[in-house]
Formats: structure tokens, C-alpha cells, sequence
């Protein structure tokens, strides 16, 4: 019997969105714990730990316990994942929901079924997994049921998932560790390199947000940032401008394109024509940065397009199959009558 606190989950690199069926999405944090590098104590968890990223003493870290699409802590995502639902749906639940959930790519078989037993405990009945490609697939509305290819790019902090899909399944896939994280540590890099400036990874994502671009502007933008001068080793205030943006994360952009480029030449025929004719669909909060479909269309020539509100697609598709199980059920993971549940 369907619960009204039916969750779905996108446990994303950096971010998780919940959204309970009926309200919408009723949760969106960083996935940051701090802890005490003594005691290995979780002192927080989500936006409360976010604030603490390059301010924090010696005796305390700031982590993402998930990098580059893989589980880097376990036993930290395990506690921040409950810790989450539980803010979400409450200690006191009249029945105990079901979730659809959305996991990196890189998570490997025994993570996957250690963090389904974490959502047991949480409080969940039974907790079922969707491939994240096709989940973002389903949240932007593509009719991925047909037998024509469709080519979808989900950008995320760790990695960019890249398939074509065909008649509800991927048929050529990649996964490329190109992410909003490379593309952080890329503009960390060149200022260091370029302007003698050290800059933290916070400072090197608002750059990133509010001036970026994968192609050059016609008018720069400028922000002003504050780092450390490595040449004196004091506080800096420097004007950065969008062109120093674009320069830096040049060279992950051309990765990215790359492995784009690869899974179109492994792409059958027939497939690729209709990928040609339909184009490329990017999802994920990546897909927001400026001026990257032109990128992409100008370096494959092939027609590219960015999905409405592409950071919550994945989270959408997962709450799309939690409302329609009968229709977007087969979907599913195959594997989910042997995980826990009923």
C-alpha cells in the first residue's frame, strides 16, 4: 500500500534533493559532514556543515564523503543519508513510506545494497534504484519509450554521465570524471598559476556560477575576489574577469567533449543519425554553466539544448516513477526483488 511519505531521492556528488510525493520537493542540502578528526564525531551535516568548508580549526574537517561520483566514507554517507530522511519525514511516521532513489554512477553492487539496509533503517519499507540517466531522461520529459536514439549528458560535481537511450534502455554509455569539481580545481589552478592568487574551493564555484563561460562573452563580466598573494603571503583582493574563466576550465571542457565525442563513435548508426537530427540534452547543475551547449554544438556539430531547471531532473524522474509505478515501474532496478523490502 502506497504511503503519502513516499520519498524520491537524488543522492547526488554534492547536493541531495527529496521530494515527498504530494508536497514536492521538500528537501535540498549540500552533502558535507563536518567532523572531528580526533573522535571521528559528526558535528553536522548539510548546509550547517557547508558554511564551515576552509573555516574550520584544525581539529575539525569539512568533507564530501562523495567524490567524483564514488563513495569515498561509507559509514559518513550512511549517517548523512539518514540523517537527511529523517529530516524530511520525521521521526514519527504513521506508516513506514517506500522510496525511488538515484545514486552516482560509480557506486559499486555492495554500497548499493548497504545503502538500501541505511534506508531500512531509516524508516523506509522498501527502496528501489533508477539508473540516473534515465531518471533525468524521465524528469525532462523525454519519451525515452521510443525507437529513435536519445542522447542525454547529466553534468553533476563529480562526473558527467553520458548515454544514448533507445526503447526505455541505454544502449552506449560513459561516464567521464569530468564534473563541476574539475572545473573548480581548473580555476583554483590557473589563478594560482596566473595571478600568484590562492583562492578556496567555495570562492573558485561562485566564480564559476556568476561569471563563468565555456565560450568567450561579447561584454566580460568581472568579479572581485579575495585570496591569499603567494608571492607575500597576505590577503588579496583581485578583479577576476570571465575571460580568465573561461581560459581555466578550457581544458576539463575539452575532456568532456571528448568522451561526448566517444560514445557518439560507438553510437549505432541508425542512432546517431536520429541524434543528429534531435540533438544532445543536458541535465544536471553543470548544464547551467554559460554558453556550454554552444560549446558542444560548435565543437561535434551537433544540435544541443539544455533541460528545464536541469539541476532537479534526476530527483524529478524519480518522483515521476514513484507517482506512475504502473507505466515507469519496468524502469526500476532489476534487482530490486532481492533487496530488502517487500
Amino acid at each position: 500500500m502506497a504511503s503519502i511519505n513516499d520519498l524520491a531521492i537524488d543522492l547526488g556528488t554534492s547536493n541531495i534533493l527529496i521530494y515527498m510525493k504530494g508536497k514536492g520537493i521538500i528537501l535540498r542540502e549540500p552533502t558535507v559532514v563536518a567532523i572531528d578528526r580526533d573522535t571521528r564525531e559528526v558535528l553536522s551535516f548539510g548546509e550547517e556543515a557547508r558554511r564551515t568548508i576552509g573555516r574550520t580549526p584544525s581539529n575539525i574537517l569539512a568533507l564530501r564523503p562523495l567524490r567524483e561520483g564514488v563513495i569515498s566514507d561509507y559509514e559518513l554517507v550512511s549517517f548523512m543519508l539518514k540523517g537527511f530522511v529523517l529530516k524530511a519525514v520525521g521521526k514519527h511516521m504513521f506508516a513506514r513510506p517506500r522510496a525511488i532513489l538515484s545514486l552516482p554512477t560509480g557506486v559499486n553492487e555492495m554500497e548499493r545494497r548497504s545503502i538500501i539496509t541505511t534506508m531500512f533503517d531509516a524508516g523506509m519499507r522498501r527502496t528501489q534504484l533508477l539508473d540516473r540517466t534515465i531518471a533525468a531522461a524521465i524528469g525532462a520529459g523525454l519519451p525515452i519509450d521510443e525507437a529513435y536514439g536519445t542522447m542525454i549528458v547529466d553534468i553533476s560535481a563529480g562526473v558527467s554521465d553520458v548515454a544514448v537511450l533507445s526503447l526505455g534502455k541505454v544502449v552506449v554509455s560513459d561516464c567521464s570524471k569530468v564534473g563541476g569539481d574539475k572545473m573548480d580545481d581548473a580555476i583554483i589552478r590557473h589563478l594560482r598559476r596566473k595571478h600568484n592568487l590562492l583562492i578556496g574551493e567555495r570562492t573558485a564555484e561562485e566564480l564559476k556560477i556568476n561569471i563563468g563561460s565555456a565560450i568567450p562573452r561579447n561584454e566580460p563580466l568581472y568579479m572581485e575576489v579575495t585570496g591569499r598573494n603567494l608571492i607575500t603571503g597576505l590577503p588579496k583582493t583581485m578583479r577576476i574577469t570571465s575571460d580568465d574563466v573561461t581560459e581555466a576550465i578550457d581544458e576539463p571542457l575539452q575532456q568532456l567533449i571528448e568522451s561526448i565525442h566517444g560514445v557518439l563513435e560507438h553510437t549505432p548508426a541508425e542512432l546517431a543519425a536520429d541524434i543528429f537530427e534531435y540533438g544532445i540534452l543536458l541535465t544536471g547543475g553543470g548544464a547551467d554553466l554559460f554558453g556550454l551547449c554552444e560549446a558542444i554544438a560548435d565543437a561535434l556539430k551537433v544540435p544541443c539544448s539544455v533541460a528545464e531547471d536541469p539541476q532537479t531532473n534526476v530527483v524529478m524522474g524519480c518522483a515521476k516513477a514513484l507517482e506512475n509505478l504502473a507505466d515507469l515501474g519496468k524502469f526500476l532496478d532489476d534487482n530490486r526483488r532481492r533487496l530488502i523490502g517487500r
